[in-house]
């Protein structure tokens, strides 16, 4: 019997360092996570881009659509070389918000071609998209670029990391002011172009939380797993193995040893047996949860009547 639950674990920043790249690899590899996406512009890329080429559709992969650079001491540019996707020093910009006050359309859309681009050159073929930092979804200031991702990745029969409905269980998405209806809107949109999104999606803090121990971290995502909705949901995580000079650039890094340590923790994955819940790729994504686009034009018209 098919489970009625189904975990997408998705490795984002493939391609950010080489720590993230080990990492990543090797849970890829043993099967401990489902799928990642591959950030264009960062500077491991071409390690990343080299192995994800050689495992042809043994994997899933996506691309990380990448607008910010947030780290001082480990930057990247633009593909595109736009001066309103880049600060002074030639850079992406450091925080969504300068991005979103920034970023002129015309500009993502060409980047946005340039990332899936340069994706596709290096032999990678992508099985869904989704974005870096949060940066294209107007979080900051509401200057969304999401109708035009969609459009983008309608062109190219992808799937798009967005969610369908949000889990009343998760507290930072619930917790976003007038997120359920413009979220309404979006999935709308989503459908007309005929670009599948998951279910739901689990989100969980970036950094260490005061007072947050490995083994806190750990019991928290176990019990998720057991309240899982019904359907595919997606989790994100940013692995990495330890890395020294890394720890000294990235606030965060702790915290990706920790998710690497927990994807193959026998506590997790005995939760995931436990709990009845198989894991998924945007593969199944694409398959199942394409939506009737005359459904959407119907609730369109419910919107504007």
């Amino acid at each position: 019997m098919t489970s009625r639950k189904r975990l997408i674990l998705n490795c984002d920043d493939f391609g950010q360092c080489r720590a993230a790249n080990e990492a990543i690899i090797a849970l890829l590899e043993e099967g401990l996570a489902s799928s990642a996406t591959i950030m264009a512009p960062a500077p491991a890329f071409r390690e990343a881009a080299q192995w994800a080429r050689r495992q042809g559709d043994r994997v899933s992969i996506g691309a990380h659509l990448t607008f910010t650079s947030e780290f001082p001491g480990w930057r990247w540019g633009s593909l595109t070389g736009a001066a309103s996707l880049q600060d002074a020093e030639g850079f992406l910009h450091p925080d969504v918000e300068s991005f979103e006050r920034r970023a002129e359309a015309r500009d993502v859309k060409r980047e946005m071609e340039a990332q899936f681009r340069a994706v596709r050159d290096a032999g990678v073929r992508i099985t869904h998209a989704d974005n870096h930092m949060g940066s294209l979804y107007g979080l900051a200031t509401g200057r969304s670029h999401l109708q035009l991702t969609l459009r983008e990745c309608s062109a190219r029969r992808l799937p798009f990391r967005l969610f369908r409905r949000i889990w009343e269980q998760d507290e930072f998405l619930a917790s976003i002011a007038g997120a359920e209806k413009t979220l309404g809107k979006v999935v709308l949109l989503a459908d007309l172009l005929g670009v599948p999104l998951p279910d739901y999606l689990v989100s969980h803090p970036y950094h260490v939380e005061p007072g947050e121990t490995y083994a806190s971290f750990k019991a928290i995502l176990c019990a998720k797993l057991y309240e899982l909705p019904e359907g595919i949901t997606e989790t994100y995580v940013h692995p990495a193995v330890p890395d020294r000079d890394m720890e000294r650039i990235v606030p965060s890094w702790e915290k990706r040893v920790w998710e690497f340590r927990l994807l193959q923790d026998d506590d997790f994955l005995y939760a995931l047996r436990d709990a009845g819940i198989a894991l998924a790729t945007y593969r199944d994504v694409a398959r199942e949860q394409k939506r009737s686009r005359l459904g959407a034009l119907m609730g369109i018209g419910k919107l504007l009547g």
